[in-house]
C-alpha cells in the first residue's frame, strides 16, 4: 500500500528541528566548496513523517513534467506545491517508483534499505526540506509498514544532517550539482534530469566552462548536453505535439546527443530534414533490427543521400520549383553548400507516417541503403534494382492528369532523363565489350 503523506506545518517542523539541533552533539559528513570553505552539519533524529520532499529536484524533473502534461495539471503544480499535501503525495509516488528501479549492476535502493536499514544521513534544510536523500526517504516510508501490516521500527525515525538556517536557493542548487558530480551518484539521474541540472547552473549566469569545472566534466560535454536538451524540447513540442512529456525520451540519450553535431554545419532546410529523419528513426526504433545508433549517419553526413532516395521512392506531390533546374543539373548534388533545397514534402511525408508501416519501412530501407553505398558494399544487383524502381515510376506516370503549365517542364525532365540513360547505356555496353575481350583472351 502506498504511503500516505501527512504534512506537518512548516513552523512546527522548524521548531522541532531547531530544538533537536541545540541538543545534538553528533556531526555528519563535511560539505566542501560551501561559502568559500566547508561546513560540517549537525545530525539529528526526526520522525519519518516530518521531512518534506524538495520539488526542485532534477532527478524527478522528467517525471514531474510528464505528470503535468498527461494529467492536465497547472504548470507550477510541483514548483508551488512544496507545502501542499497533494503535490507532496504526487512527488512521493514518483520517488517511490524511482527507488524501486535498478540495473544489472545497481541494486534498487529500496532493496538495499530493506536489507540494511538506513546507513547514510539525509540532508535537509532547517525547515525539513530534503536536499539529498529524497528517494531514500520515499523508500523508507514505503518500508515502514511491512506487508503483514506490522511496523518496521527501523524506519519510524530517521537520521538527518541539517544545513544552516540561512542557506540560499543558489547554494542548495550548488550542493545538488556537487553531489551529482560524484562518480558514485552520477547514475542516479536520467539524462533529462542531468541536462536540467546543467541548464539551471548556466541559468545563474555561469559560463559552460565554470559549470563543467563544478561538475568535473568537459566543456564540450556540457555544451552538447544543453544542445541535446534543446533538440529534445523541439521534438516534443514540434514533432509529437506533447511538450513536457519527457518520459517519452528516456531511450533517447544517444540519438538526441548525436543530433546537434550531426546538423551543425548544414543549412536550415537540411537541418530540418535531418531532424525529421532522426525523429522518425527514434519513434520507430522498435521496427529497426540491431542497435538504433547504427543509423546515426543517416541523419548526419548521409542525410542528403537518404533524402534523395526518399524523394525517388515516396509518392510525393510535384514541386514546381524543380522546373527551374537546367538540363545538365537534373541530378542535383544536394551536398553542394550553395544549394538550399526545400525538403518540406519529405518532412511532411515522414511526419504523417505514424501508423503507415510502408512509409516507415521505406525510410529505414533508405537509411540502410545510403549507409551501404557509403561503405562501398553495393551488391551486384543494386544497379538493376534501382533501374527497375525507376522504370516502375516512369511506367506509372499519367500525363493525362498533368497540368498544361507543367508540360514544358515535363519535356525538359524527359530530355534530362534520356541523356542520363544514354550515358548509362554507353557505360554498360563498354563493360560488356570489355568483358567479352577479356574472356576471348583466356586460355
Amino acid at each position: 500500500m502506498t504511503y500516505k503523506i501527512t504534512l506537518k506545518p512548516r513552523a512546527e517542523r522548524e521548531a522541532m528541528i531547531a530544538k533537536r539541533l541545540e541538543a545534538s552533539d553528533e556531526f555528519g559528513e563535511t560539505i566542501y566548496d560551501f561559502r568559500s570553505g566547508s561546513f560540517t552539519p549537525k545530525v539529528i533524529s526526526l520522525p519519518i513523517d516530518v521531512p518534506v520532499y524538495r520539488m526542485e529536484n532534477c532527478r524527478t524533473f522528467s517525471a514531474q513534467q510528464t505528470e503535468i502534461a498527461r494529467e492536465g495539471l497547472a504548470k507550477d503544480f510541483f514548483e508551488k506545491g512544496q507545502e501542499l499535501t497533494t503535490a507532496q503525495q504526487a512527488q512521493h509516488e514518483i520517488l517511490a517508483k524511482l527507488a524501486k528501479q535498478g540495473t544489472e549492476s545497481v541494486t534498487p535502493i529500496i532493496s538495499v534499505l530493506e536489507k540494511d536499514g538506513q546507513r547514510e544521513t539525509i540532508l535537509i534544510t532547517s525547515t525539513g526540506v530534503v536536499i539529498n536523500g529524497n528517494r531514500r526517504l520515499a523508500a523508507m516510508r514505503e518500508l515502514k509498514t511491512r506487508k503483514d501490516g506490522a511496523v518496521d521500527e527501523r524506519f519510524t525515525n530517521i537520521k538527518c544532517a541539517v544545513l544552516p538556517p540561512d542557506v540560499t536557493r543558489d547554494e542548495i542548487d550548488d550542493i545538488e550539482a556537487d553531489l551529482q558530480a560524484r562518480p558514485q551518484t552520477k547514475l542516479d539521474y536520467d539524462w533529462i534530469g542531468d541536462a536540467r541540472l546543467i541548464r539551471r547552473q548556466v541559468g545563474k549566469g555561469r559560463s559552460t566552462k565554470e559549470v563543467a569545472d563544478r561538475l568535473r566534466r568537459s566543456k564540450p560535454d556540457i555544451e552538447n548536453v544543453l544542445q541535446a536538451l534543446d533538440e529534445a524540447d523541439l521534438y516534443l513540442s514540434e514533432w509529437v505535439k506533447k511538450p513536457g512529456e519527457y518520459d517519452l525520451l528516456q531511450d533517447g540519450q544517444q540519438i538526441f546527443g548525436d543530433l546537434p553535431k550531426a546538423i551543425a554545419k548544414k543549412d536550415v532546410n537540411l537541418q530540418n530534414a535531418s531532424r525529421a529523419i532522426a525523429w522518425s528513426i527514434y519513434e520507430n526504433r522498435d521496427k529497426i533490427s540491431g542497435r538504433v545508433y547504427r543509423l546515426n549517419a543517416a541523419f548526419g553526413k548521409l542525410a542528403p543521400k537518404v533524402l534523395e532516395i526518399l524523394d525517388e521512392r515516396l509518392e510525393l506531390p510535384f514541386n514546381d520549383d524543380e522546373d527551374l533546374v537546367d538540363d545538365d543539373d537534373f541530378a542535383i548534388d544536394i551536398d553542394d553548400d550553395g544549394i538550399s533545397k526545400d525538403y518540406t514534402p519529405i518532412i511532411d511525408a515522414l511526419r504523417d507516417a505514424d501508423g503507415n508501416d510502408d512509409r516507415i519501412m521505406t525510410l529505414i530501407d533508405a537509411c540502410e541503403t545510403a549507409i551501404e553505398l557509403d561503405k562501398g558494399e553495393k551488391n551486384e544487383e543494386a544497379a538493376l534494382k534501382t533501374l527497375a524502381q525507376v522504370n516502375s515510376k516512369v511506367t506509372g506516370i499519367d500525363i493525362s492528369a498533368a497540368g498544361t503549365s507543367t508540360l514544358p517542364a515535363i519535356l525538359k525532365q524527359i530530355g534530362s532523363i534520356r541523356k542520363n540513360l544514354d550515358k548509362i547505356e554507353t557505360t554498360v555496353k563498354a563493360r560488356q565489350q570489355g568483358g567479352a575481350s577479356d574472356t576471348e583472351g583466356e586460355e
